[in-house]
């Protein structure tokens, strides 16, 4: 992914980025738009979403915006992993999404 140019579902970071700037007012837009940017930057070239369709890949990006804000993102997105295999709701491959959720951590370095 060319530095600045993040292409769906990844540009669902930034507007976590912007969000969490606008509620915690410690937090520099900036820097949080840079974090999240490398965040999709390192999914996006470890091919963190490979074999999942567009609809499951948002799904597990939309899971990742809420699970790197916690107070322990590594255990969350763990959490989340479990959570999609006991209740996979509309997913089109619980397992894939489950797995790729723990691909991500490992990627994140969570």
């Amino acid at each position: 992914m060319p530095p600045g140019d993040v292409r769906p579902p990844f540009d669902q970071f930034l507007l976590t980025a912007e969000a969490v700037a606008r509620a915690r007012p410690d937090v520099d837009v900036e820097m949080a738009r840079e974090v999240f940017r490398e965040a999709a930057t390192l999914l996006d070239d470890g091919l963190a979403l490979e074999g999942l369709d567009s609809h499951d890949a948002g799904a597990l990006v939309a899971g990742l915006c809420v699970d790197l804000v916690a107070e322990d993102p590594g255990a969350a997105v763990r959490a989340r992993s479990r959570a999609v295999l006991e209740n996979p709701g509309d997913l089109h491959d619980p397992a894939g999404v489950s797995a790729a959720y723990l691909f991500a951590a490992s990627v994140l370095q969570l």
